[in-house]
């Protein structure tokens, strides 16, 4: 009756590696290459949602809304470190990738590897949501693919200034909400200091980012994020919005530049100001009760000393040595980050 009698589980049945096989298990084995693949399926899954719910807000007129853009990103956000924060720390973010290197929590080898994931997880997700809202978008815009104007939807994949802001004031944008959103990144997971409890990380980085969104948001679409910005907007350019999408407002730039301006800023403020401030926890006895009983009380001076038996208990050399103390575990400097 049960479908449970009719079916072998696959993992338990003996398989035949071919060669082929064999040498890809390999190649997955390597480190780098489980890190890229990390932060390619990671970003991927972050800007599908991301993205899939900006596409609801420009083209769904009700079934979309600012919010619900905040809260697609942010438990994005969630979902990747979920995937991958065991793997390569879960960045899908270069500014973030970028600030570890340049702090020293992680080799400049590693830099070109976790960009190379982001931003082909990002691209792959910005050619998934054209296709899935390919009919939406051509009825919206009246089958022209525009930038700018009441009918753009370029911005459905890559931010835009609006009209109230000016180029500068939006790059000092991306600094600051880059900076303040790397600043949380490192208390949130610096053991040192209050961090999130263990397994409620995801949840905690993907709420910084809807607290970012929703408070300080609307000025520059808050990137904060060079794999967020980036090869979305390449694929606009390829796929018929044309060169416009880096002509508008000269604003291609600043989401690739101020980021990491912005998170190395953030990262040097925590570990000055706040890192480097943490008090060292003293050493702990494994006993604290033999710490008492080790203790030589001095006799009293008015005493003359006693050939004949002692009323003081002596206190033997093994017993001295057997008193143990738990080893500290050593502070790292570094501080591994599972981050957006």
């Amino acid at each position: 009756m049960g479908s449970g009698c009719c079916f072998r589980s696959p993992c338990n049945s003996r398989m035949v590696s071919s060669p082929v096989i064999v040498r890809a298990q390999a190649i997955l084995q390597k480190e780098m290459v489980r890190e890229v693949l990390a932060e390619l399926i990671s970003t991927y899954v972050m800007m599908v949602f991301g993205l899939g719910s900006v596409a609801h807000m420009v083209l769904g007129g009700n079934l979309g809304s600012y919010l619900g853009v905040n809260l697609g990103f942010g438990f994005g956000v969630t979902m990747g470190v979920n995937i991958a924060g065991k793997i390569s720390g879960a960045h899908m973010n270069a500014a973030v990738t970028f600030t570890n290197c340049a702090l020293g929590c992680m080799p400049w080898k590693k830099f070109p590897v976790y960009v190379l994931g982001q931003f082909l997880g990002s691209f792959l997700a910005a050619a998934t949501i054209y296709g899935l809202f390919y009919t939406a978008i051509l009825d919206y815009s009246g089958g022209q693919l525009t930038v700018t104007g009441p009918t753009a939807t370029a911005n459905i994949f890559a931010t835009y200034l609006p009209d109230h802001m000016t180029l500068w004031r939006g790059f000092l944008d991306e600094v600051l909400l880059t900076g303040l959103l790397q600043l949380c990144l490192f208390a949130i997971t610096d053991p040192r200091n209050n961090p999130a409890q263990q397994g409620t990380q995801a949840v905690v980085i993907g709420l910084l980012v809807v607290t970012i969104g929703v408070s300080l948001g609307m000025n520059s679409g808050y990137a904060i994020n060079p794999s967020r910005d980036l090869p979305p907007r390449f694929f606009t350019f390829i796929a018929g919005w044309g060169v416009q999408v880096f002509r508008a407002q000269d604003w291609w730039w600043v989401p690739v530049v101020a980021p990491p301006l912005g998170a190395y800023l953030g990262g040097i403020i925590y570990l000055v100001f706040i890192g480097s401030t943490i008090p060292q926890e003293p050493q702990i006895l494994e006993n604290p009760m033999e710490y008492e009983d080790r203790k030589i009380h001095a006799l009293p001076t008015t005493t003359p000393p006693q050939m004949g038996t002692s009323s003081l208990t002596p206190v033997s050399e093994s017993r001295v040595k057997r008193a143990s103390v738990r080893p500290v575990i050593p502070l790292s400097d570094s501080i591994h980050t599972e981050q957006f």
